[in-house]
């Protein structure tokens, strides 16, 4: 007997999900009778959560992070709907999806999230969505090379930087001056200075220049 699964699939480019549909349903047709629902928007993706959660719920969950925000503005992006997922629909497996590959956005959604499965859009094949259903279903997580490559820029050090302080070595690696970062990180300037003097003295370069710590974030792999 097939294994019967419902899936929610959770992206605003047409396209993108058919290439999902076609390649789960394709292959896996033989095993598993599956149903997959559809949404564009947080609005419509959150209506289907509530709604399953009442009764007949989701198996699983595909979610892009860049999404068109709910109407209310109380969610704003595919992260928000996966904290109510794993509220709502806590048996569900959630699989996130994203263009995004900075270290600070990845190291965001793995502590917020802890996905059962973590694919950089750019890093995906069929071979691979395929896979890493299989592996889910089965109850072994999934992470694409992106992800893992951060798991072991992590390992590698003997310690690990919060999401903030992976974001300013972000910003000031593409260029942004230390006196513009409170318009990109959430901080004072005082406050982005203090983390900065931080930084150095883990790096055991306490006087260094922007340069040189941005040098010695990149041989430690946090950019």
């Amino acid at each position: 007997m097939k294994k019967k699964l419902k899936v929610l699939m959770i992206d605003d480019h047409p396209m993108i999900i058919e290439g999902y549909k076609n390649t789960l349903l394709g292959e896996n047709q033989n095993e598993y009778q599956i149903k997959i629902d559809i949404a564009s928007n947080c609005d419509e993706a959150y209506d289907l959560i509530l709604s399953s959660a009442k009764g007949n719920a989701y198996d699983m969950l595909f979610i892009d992070i860049k999404l068109p925000p709910s109407s209310d503005g109380t969610i704003t992006s595919g992260e928000d709907l996966a904290k109510h997922a794993k509220e709502l629909l806590p048996k569900a497996k959630i699989i996130i999806l994203t263009m995004h590959r900075e270290d600070h956005r990845i190291h965001n959604i793995l502590k917020n999230i802890n996905p059962s499965g973590f694919l950089i859009k750019s890093d995906l094949t069929s071979s691979e969505l395929l896979q890493a259903f299989n592996n889910i279903v089965n109850g072994t997580p999934y992470y694409s090379a992106t992800v893992n490559n951060h798991f072991r820029k992590m390992m590698n050090n003997n310690f690990s930087l919060d999401e903030k302080n992976l974001k300013i070595l972000y910003h000031l690696s593409r260029g942004v001056k230390t006196k513009n970062l409170p318009n990109f990180v959430s901080l004072s300037l005082s406050a982005i200075e203090k983390r900065k003097n931080q930084i150095k003295e883990m790096f055991s370069i306490p006087k260094a220049d922007d340069q040189k710590l941005l040098e010695e974030a990149r041989k430690r792999g946090f950019v």
